[in-house]
């Protein structure tokens, strides 16, 4: 992959006796979505603060459209939309007060497109943030975050405070306008079918380490769901090689493989058990077949 908007290797950090980050790797491509999933407490924030120069490294390094984020902040802040899980903003604030403040630092501040926000997310523009919703306050983290048009925009979980119909139609609308202008877009989530909704690319934390990382497309192509019906009921999952995961009960139990579908077929015909159907898994099918 030439030049990465992001280029992580083998990323360390911990805190304490808490290892946040174990060695982690992963490129950005420019013009993608990049969706980072993992349960809370995955090193997923860590991962972003990592990316912003808000941490430094304890080992290896990062890398933001070449330069140092802890090194050159201005160089690399001054290309970034950031919104952050916490919606931290001045409470005293209006709105249209907070968005002629956060202008003031980003020349390329695009007001036509602030105010073309301003109505698709229903704003009152003169109501102060502190007697904003929960999801009015996403919905005017989004709009700083993006107003400037950012060559990076990072977001930290930002569909939390957002109703589903928000989360379907805005969300996935302004992430995939970016990168269709040739932007790039980094977002956390646990909610792992809003990921396989508008990623195109996915890194799968979990207690800080990387389980996956590539192409969504490879990653769904690479796993296959199968339901086996077995002769006899079994009361604990049976040893099926090429499995990541088996769960069920009694005679019928699903399956996922990781590319290995022949081997499971394979056990499926020597044991006399009936293939019921077979699929390809969602995201969440894959992550708590890895996890678990």
């Amino acid at each position: 992959m030439s030049n990465p908007v992001i280029q992580i290797q083998s990323l360390c950090r911990r805190f304490g006796k808490k290892q946040a980050l174990d060695d982690v790797s992963l490129n950005v491509p420019k013009g993608c979505v990049f969706g980072l999933v993992g349960e809370n407490g995955a090193g997923k924030s860590t991962l972003l603060k990592h990316v912003l120069g808000l941490l430094k490294a304890s080992q290896g390094t990062v890398e933001v459209f070449g330069l140092n984020p802890v090194l050159e902040p201005e160089n690399v802040l001054s290309r970034i939309g950031y919104l952050s899980e916490d919606r931290d903003m001045p409470d005293w604030m209006r709105i249209d007060q907070l968005m002629n403040f956060q202008s003031s630092f980003f020349p390329n501040w695009d007001h036509e497109y602030a105010s073309q926000l301003v109505e698709m997310f229903d704003l009152p523009v003169k109501q102060r943030i502190k007697g904003l919703s929960r999801g009015q306050r996403a919905r005017v983290g989004l709009l700083l975050a993006i107003a400037h048009r950012p060559d990076l925009l990072v977001l930290d979980e930002p569909s939390s405070g957002l109703d589903p119909v928000v989360r379907r139609d805005i969300l996935a609308a302004i992430i995939r306008t970016v990168a269709d202008e040739g932007r790039t877009v980094l977002f956390s989530s646990h909610l792992l079918d809003e990921v396989q909704r508008v990623s195109d690319h996915v890194g799968m934390l979990h207690a800080g380490q990387l389980l996956l990382c590539d192409r969504l497309e490879t990653i769904l192509e690479q796993h296959d769901r199968l339901t086996i019906r077995l002769i006899e009921p079994a009361t604990t999952p049976p040893s099926i090689p090429g499995s990541i995961s088996c769960r069920g009960e009694n005679r019928e139990w699903d399956v996922i493989s990781n590319g290995q579908s022949d081997a499971v077929h394979a056990w499926i015909e020597s044991n006399q058990a009936e293939l019921v159907e077979q699929a390809k898994p969602s995201l969440e099918e894959i992550f708590v077949a890895r996890v678990g």
